[in-house]
């Protein structure tokens, strides 16, 4: 359903085949976190065409087969309005792609949707993940097998946690920064 959402909100950006919207995710929209191959695509067009949410024309190409140019119908707009408008729910996982996609192709639509989505990421982060730097495992390991040192063991547990601590940190100030940058854009009443 998420893919759904991807095509709806690049579609309202151009007209593309989906040829082209694989390209654009392999390219810019390669740093959403959500890779889907070329037939997974055509499935979706397909389901949204019948759907009535997207419409298509042929395009006649020389010497190669005609393409399909997707396009957004009002009943797609609607969709994708109401999704960018609905409460965002976060993820128990940080830098989760689901929340990527709502900013992107949500936040698209305004600043208003855009500063909600952060809003409420954020908070969740700071109630969930602005936890304590110490590994939330014990002191000490009791190895099971003979090829495992328990003390190099927590050593790499503990870089571990730190990766994920220090990610998470880094992921919780752009959270903040873009949520200040966004509270700039709504007073300016930008949009």
């Amino acid at each position: 359903m998420h893919l759904d959402y991807v095509i709806l909100g690049a579609l309202a950006l151009r007209r593309l085949s989906g040829y082209d919207l694989r390209g654009w995710m392999d390219k810019a929209g390669r740093y959403l976190g959500y890779g889907v191959q070329l037939p997974q695509i055509y499935r979706r067009l397909s389901k949204l065409v019948e759907r009535g949410w997207v419409a298509f024309d042929v395009d006649p190409r020389e010497g190669r087969p005609d393409a399909k140019v997707y396009r957004l119908t009002e009943e797609g707009r609607t969709a994708l309005v109401e999704w960018a408008r609905s409460p965002f729910e976060p993820s128990p996982r940080p830098m989760d792609p689901d929340f990527k996609l709502r900013f992107v192709f949500g936040g698209q639509l305004g600043p208003e949707i855009a500063l909600d989505v952060v809003s409420t990421e954020l908070e969740y982060r700071l109630k969930h993940d602005a936890g304590s730097l110490e590994p939330p495992f014990p002191s000490s390991y009791e190895a099971q097998i003979p090829e495992l040192d328990p003390v190099w063991a927590r050593e790499i547990h503990v870089m571990t946690h730190e990766h994920g601590y220090a990610s998470t940190a880094a992921y919780i100030a752009w959270l903040q920064l873009t949520k200040a940058r966004l509270e700039a854009a709504v007073a300016r009443g930008e949009h």
